[in-house]
């Protein structure tokens, strides 16, 4: 059961990452307030506020609640990255 839950922890954290960065490379690229140094903060707290719920379930815990807030904010690190490296090459 452990490496179950190893593994969904390690899925959900990278499947955050990715599917947050790429939404904020492509669809949030104009908005400004994905520019501001509290927005990665922010929409992780989020994030790990809103799967932390789900915790009660058997196969997710709370760790994994924290590390796909962690990967969301990540993610949203990582595309504002890329907005301005593609914006001011």
């Amino acid at each position: 059961m452990f490496e179950l839950q190893f593994i969904l922890a390690g899925v959900a954290t990278v499947a955050s990452y990715l599917s947050v960065r790429r939404f904020v490379r492509n669809r949030l690229r104009f908005v400004d307030a994905v520019h501001k140094r509290s927005t990665p903060m922010i929409t992780g707290v989020a994030v790990a506020a809103v799967a932390l719920p789900l915790a009660i379930l058997p196969v997710i815990t709370w760790p994994m609640a924290v590390l796909a807030g962690v990967g969301t904010a990540a993610g949203v690190k990582a595309g504002r990255r890329d907005i301005n490296r593609r914006l001011n090459p």
